[in-house]
């Protein structure tokens, strides 16, 4: 059954609110034990890696942030933005969502020159995507004002997929049309490219990313790293994230990965079953 859109974002919200809340405050310790403080951090919404440096770029509610040289958070550009959806797809390239500061919705943004300047594609003041991907040389969101998945090859058209209550998708890297979702029920696929997805499936996820064909990672609503290696039919515990309640996750390679908790960016370079802080935050509550 249809909701109203305005019901489906304010459902999406509630969820993402319940999966992947910031809470507490105060000074976090990174990954040598020393306290970190001054720049804060009330939700992270986004990760990337520039495989050819490694630098990490961390999406939030205040702009996109670069541990600097001493480790701490460093904006990126001038943008103090809210950037709710975020994806790179290269080095160089990301594309993003959200909300200005003076409010209202972004659409789908693009940076070409990581992150330090943005320029406005399409769907400007219509429509805020919370999760974003990019694969097969085109753009996936899921439109939480609308509660659509869409695509787009140029960033500019885009076809509307299925009504959904969602928090975030991964897309399959060797098929176009496969498409899973996180839902308060669970995971639900699409085999079409979005038109349609199939019942939720158990367990429920918060989020998802997926590498290559064998590389599928969710990290559960407790901070449960889960991996499956038959496209999200089954899933095995392999550990979990430090740091309280998830915020976001990124498979970088198969054995890569990021994921950002309460208190920061933590990263595995062996499957999910060893995290190294690499970027410390100090929350604030709000989304």
């Amino acid at each position: 059954m249809n909701k109203h859109p305005a019901a489906v974002a304010a459902t999406a919200l509630a969820l993402a609110l319940t999966l992947a809340a910031c809470s507490g405050s105060g000074d976090s310790e990174d990954s040598t034990g020393e306290s970190t403080a001054g720049t804060t951090v009330s939700h992270i919404h986004g990760l990337g890696l520039d495989l050819t440096d490694q630098r990490l770029y961390v999406a939030t509610h205040e702009g996109v942030y670069t541990p600097g040289a001493k480790g701490e958070p460093e904006l990126v550009g001038d943008s103090e933005d809210d950037f709710m959806g975020f994806t790179m797809a290269d080095d160089k390239t990301f594309y993003a969502s959200g909300h200005p500061t003076s409010g209202g919705n972004k659409g789908l943004i693009k940076s070409t020159d990581a992150g330090k300047t943005w320029k406005s594609l399409s769907l400007s003041g219509k429509s805020d995507f919370h999760a974003l991907d990019f694969a097969h040389s085109t753009v996936y969101g899921y439109d939480s004002t609308n509660g659509l998945v869409r695509t787009t090859k140029d960033g500019i058209s885009w076809k509307d997929g299925a009504r959904l209550e969602a928090l975030d998708i991964a897309v399959s890297p060797t098929d176009p049309g496969v498409i899973l979702a996180t839902t308060e029920d669970g995971v639900v696929r699409s085999g079409d490219g979005g038109k349609t997805f199939a019942p939720a499936q158990q367990p429920v996820m918060a989020f998802l990313s997926w590498s290559t064909k064998d590389a599928l990672y969710g990290i559960d609503t407790s901070g449960g790293l889960n991996s499956s290696a038959d496209g999200g039919i089954t899933w095995k515990k392999i550990s979990t994230v430090p740091g309280g309640r998830p915020q976001a996750l990124t498979a970088v390679a198969p054995e890569h990965v990021l994921a950002a908790t309460e208190t920061g960016v933590f990263e595995s370079k062996d499957g999910g079953t060893t995290f190294k802080k690499r970027l410390a935050v100090t929350s604030s509550g709000g989304h």
